[in-house]
């Protein structure tokens, strides 16, 4: 009875997955011959509206209008089918320069960035403790240096001791007397090519090859790996080694530093102690450090630190300033992607990019076959000896028309190739050399490497695909718009006043004051600014001398006829009853003013002059309305569009989340 009732709640969830199948081709609108899916619908209005999710709550009234909005606007994209955009070159030299510029900051972000911010936030949630040998090439020589390397290593395979020979051969005198251990570290803070090797190598274990960095030749021995601690909050008690008299007393500071140590295993208060008897200046916040990272502190203090947990005090630590008990208080978890994304960017474009960069350019001049044509560089560094990048270019005519690469079936020629490197600041107004131009070459070569990269994209890569399709679209329907509505405006000045005729009760002047300001940022002289006021003098003549507005003072304070309400200053002005009136001193943004009353001038509406630029606006708009109503009308009357509302009340409908339960429950 059981497989019964199973195998009839799974016939009806294939029936209600069938159901959802077909319901994506349900047909929500029609124009001519072509039809709009009820899928087409969806993804066109989710992407609008910010998502599926989003677009599942919105009402009818919204689907049924986006549904008419997009109906013109796939019978726009119909009637630009018909006038043959799509073998306009015009617009196709715009799509393929468009695809190139986006196509390349794509394939960079998603090939390059991303997966390059993601390898280093996983790498990052792990920390090793790694030793290395270094040999530093010397007089003798690179070669030298690396056979050195490899035979240390060889015999370090064969049985020998890593920490002697460390000891005998090493070149970092840091490391040199550790056996090597440059202590703890995680991805980012080391050369790549040695965290590459560090982190293919498992604790207790040698790389089994010389790693090659800037600074040397480095064999490396990792001997822990472990979770890692982005950050710790620590308090801390300090004896010094120095008594109160300033004399070394290494046998008193223990002693005094182990009663402490006794005193708080007895449950004493660690702050108060830190307070009392610390010789750190963070006595005064009870010994707190606040947070820090991994080898922020010294080593000693460090590697005690971050094995405490919280909590815990931990056993007296010595370092080069004194004897310390450290309590740690709080740590940090590693944060999440998102949180540290844009640091992570920041920090893998400082020491990853390039390299990273680099190996995909060098991979797509390999797919696309990218060659350059040496005795066209040889040709060009003859004619071209000691002449600078941008200047006449003599007795090189012969030589325009020859390939400096070919790629892809194609060729790059070298007067297109010169007139690149004119464009790039790092080759302009410098000497022509043979090395210079090879630079360029492998410069260029990468470029165009990557845009013939960015042109094939949309064939492998739906998103792109998808972007290139909008914007196509885009291009499609400013052209159309710019055909049928925008060249169609034709403005003079007869138009233009009968249409404020017809809309002047749009344009109106709000109640206006015409004001001057005495301004100060002092009181005192804002009042004795008043008080030659109230004496006799002429408000604009102690305007001119004295406001500190600048720009006002020439004015003699006038800000002419503004808004009522448009300010705090003109508000106060309209408060006033007849011109000439002034204000008592008040405070202000940055001061004091005093304000006069020149003018009031009550709400009216605007003359043709006055409001012409309005005017000329709105006119536009209205009529870009009107040319674009009319141009959709001519549509609807050539496709004859039909809209299946009805079928909306189905969309967003998920039928997964029905038929998931039916199956959980097979065992009731």
């Amino acid at each position: 009875m059981k497989r019964i009732s199973y195998l009839l709640l799974l016939s009806l969830s294939l029936i209600l997955v069938s159901c959802s199948t077909k319901q994506s081709e349900i047909v929500v609108a029609e124009f001519g011959s072509r039809t709009i899916s009820m899928k087409e619908f969806e993804e066109a209005y989710a992407k609008s509206a910010g998502g599926f999710e989003q677009a599942k709550d919105d009402s009818i009234s919204k689907l049924k209008n986006f549904l008419d909005l997009y109906v013109n606007f796939k019978m726009k994209l119909r009637d630009a089918e018909v006038r043959g955009f799509e073998s306009d070159q015009s617009l196709t030299n715009e799509l393929i320069d468009y695809k190139k510029k986006v196509g390349v900051t794509y394939l960079l972000e998603k090939q390059v960035v991303e997966p390059g911010v993601r390898d280093l936030y996983e790498k990052r949630k792990l920390e090793y403790r790694v030793s290395h040998l270094m040999i530093r090439p010397d007089s003798s020589g690179v070669d030298a240096a690396r056979e050195l390397a490899q035979s240390i290593l060889d015999s370090i395979k064969a049985g020998a001791d890593y920490e002697e020979m460390v000891e005998e051969y090493s070149d970092d005198t840091y490391s040199k007397n550790l056996g090597g251990d440059i202590y703890y570290v995680t991805a980012g803070q080391l050369p790549t090519e040695f965290e590459d090797a560090m982190y293919a190598t498992e604790p207790g274990q040698v790389y089994p090859e010389v790693v090659e960095t800037k600074f040397g030749f480095h064999i490396i021995k990792v001997t822990e790996k472990q979770p890692r601690v982005p950050s710790i909050r620590a308090s801390h008690i300090l004896i010094s080694f120095q008594n109160e008299e300033g004399q070394l007393d290494t046998v008193a500071a223990k002693a005094k530093i182990d009663s402490l140590a006794e005193r708080i295993k007895a449950g004493e208060d660690f702050a108060k102690l830190a307070e009392e008897y610390s010789a750190d200046g963070s006595k005064q916040q009870g010994g707190d450090l606040g947070y820090f990272k991994r080898r922020d502190m010294v080593k000693e203090f460090d590697e005690a630190a971050f094995k405490l947990e919280v909590g815990e005090v931990s056993d007296v630590v010595k370092t080069q300033y004194g004897y310390h008990l450290i309590k740690l208080t709080d740590k940090k978890s590693y944060a999440s992607f998102e949180e540290e994304k844009e640091g992570l960017k920041n920090l893998f474009k400082q020491i990853r990019y390039q390299a990273v960069y680099d190996e995909l350019v060098n991979s797509l001049k390999e797919k696309y076959n990218l060659t350059i044509n040496e005795e066209t560089i040889n040709k060009l560094a003859s004619s071209l000896d000691s002449v600078r990048v941008g200047s006449e270019y003599n007795n090189i005519d012969e030589l325009r028309d020859l390939p400096v690469f070919t790629y892809a079936g194609k060729n790059l020629y070298a007067g297109d190739f010169l007139e690149q490197m004119e464009t790039k600041p790092e080759f302009q107004n410098r000497i022509i050399t043979k090395s210079l131009l090879e630079d360029a070459a492998n410069k260029l070569g990468g470029d165009i490497a990557l845009e013939e990269e960015a042109l094939n994209l949309d064939k492998t890569n739906p998103e792109f695909a998808s972007l290139m399709e909008d914007y196509k679209n885009g291009i499609y329907i400013f052209k159309l718009q710019e055909d049928e509505v925008w060249n169609k405006i034709k403005i003079d000045s007869a138009k233009l006043h009968h249409h404020y005729l017809e809309t002047k009760d749009n344009y109106v002047w709000n109640d206006r004051v015409d004001f001057s300001e005495i301004f100060s940022k002092k009181d005192s002289l804002i009042n004795y600014y008043y008080s030659l006021l109230e004496n006799g003098e002429v408000f604009d003549s102690v305007a001119s001398k004295y406001t500190e507005r600048p720009g006002y003072k020439e004015k003699a304070g006038s800000f002419g006829l503004v808004d009522a309400n448009s300010s705090t200053l003109a508000e106060a002005a309209n408060k006033l009853k007849k011109p000439g009136d002034y204000t008592k001193p008040f405070a202000t943004t940055g001061g004091f003013s005093i304000i006069k009353l020149n003018a009031k001038e009550p709400s009216r509406l605007k003359t043709f002059e006055e409001a012409k630029a309005e005017v000329s606006g709105s006119y536009q708009e209205t009529e870009s309305k009107r040319l674009d109503q009319a141009y959709i009308e001519s549509l609807k009357k050539r496709y004859e569009p039909e809209y299946h509302y009805e079928e909306l009340e189905k969309a967003f409908s998920d039928t997964t989340t029905i038929s998931a339960p039916l199956v959980e429950n097979k065992s009731n």
